[in-house]
């Protein structure tokens, strides 16, 4: 494609991007949507730089695209915020009270939001998905077997009529396939909470995992590894070392553990969070396993999956020792301590 045609097609793009943001008015869930979807049209056009010629050209429409990308970025962060003001009753002050009003924002909250963030200037899309889910989707169509040990009543919260408590958000993955029924790229991240039977320093019974897949016909590991120390870098300012290491996961192929250097930096042997290793496994990944694509129908496709847990990137973000202080009684306490 030529430069000018190039640069037409940006112009298209950004007048359909403001009439869309225009008439979706102050709806966040359709902000977001619209953001992402006229990123990936801009990526798109980021590809077409190879195929020009010129090196004046290519730096012109790198300048452009760039320029454009980050005005969608700075519209739709600027509602966004906008949406989250709101209005408060201010209580008559002429009223004599005993009692002061605090409030601030949970750290998994705050975690949360930053870990969408990054992920959608990506060009991941947000999905979500019921807590309570069937044995299909938390496992058989995940390629976890019978015998698996998740599928223990040790390990899992099993309700009276056969449904469970979601042990991870990748249910979340093996919906969104069946949603879009093959349409291709099939990109986002699914946050939320699950449910596992574990109480120790760095264990909850429920706690908060950040989930992504990403399947489109061409897809390398090397994609994934990218992505992931992308995210990490940026969500701990820089300030973390990353490693992957060989694994083992039913439902990908090759797999792998990610870890990142601990709050103590190995120089704590008895470090509640490391166990004196100098890393903690934060997430685990690999190459979606070619028999899930069976179940849900994709065929000729590839892809990747990973999935961390938040409140242990809370505990190395923030330096907090013991997860269990996250949803313990006494949180005044605790944010005091660390906030």
């Amino acid at each position: 494609m030529e430069a000018e045609k190039i640069k037409s097609e940006v112009d298209k793009i950004k007048s359909l991007f403001e009439q869309e943001l225009q008439i979706a008015e102050d709806e966040e869930t359709k902000i977001r949507q619209i953001r992402t979807k006229y990123l990936e049209e801009l990526n798109k056009l980021f590809k077409l730089i190879r195929e020009l010629k010129d090196p004046e050209e290519k730096r012109e429409i790198g300048k452009i695209l760039n320029r454009t990308k980050e005005y969608f970025e700075e519209i739709t962060q600027s509602k966004l915020e906008k949406k989250e003001i709101t209005k408060i009753e201010i209580p008559d002050i002429s009223i004599e009270s005993y009692f002061g009003f605090h409030g601030s924002l949970h750290p998994i909250t705050i975690a949360l939001r930053q870990i969408t963030q990054i992920f959608e200037k990506m060009g991941f899309e947000v999905e979500e998905g019921p807590e309570i889910e069937t044995d299909w989707y938390n496992f058989t169509a995940l390629n976890i077997p019978p015998e698996h040990p998740a599928r223990d009543m040790q390990d899992t919260f099993y309700l009276e009529d056969g449904r469970l408590l979601r042990t991870h958000t990748s249910p979340v993955q093996i919906r969104a396939m069946e949603k879009r029924k093959g349409k291709l790229p099939v990109k986002i991240i699914a946050p939320g909470r699950v449910f596992r039977r574990d109480w120790d320093a760095t264990h909850s019974p429920v706690f908060h995992q950040v989930e992504g897949l990403y399947v489109d016909k061409v897809v390398r590991m090397s994609d994934l590894f990218g992505i992931l120390e992308f995210f990490f870098k940026n969500f701990f300012d820089g300030k973390v070392k990353v490693r992957f290491r060989p694994s083992y996961f039913p439902f990908t192929e090759p797999s792998a553990e990610v870890d990142i250097s601990c709050i103590c930096d190995g120089k704590e042997p008895a470090c509640k969070v490391c166990k004196g290793t100098g890393f903690v496994e934060v997430a685990g990944c690999g190459m979606v396993n070619p028999a899930v694509f069976k179940n849900v129908g994709y065929e000729d496709v590839r892809g990747f999956a990973f999935g961390m847990g938040v409140e242990r990137l809370c505990m190395i973000k923030f330096g907090i020792n013991d997860v269990r202080l996250f949803f313990g009684a006494n949180f005044v306490a605790f944010k005091r301590r660390y906030f």
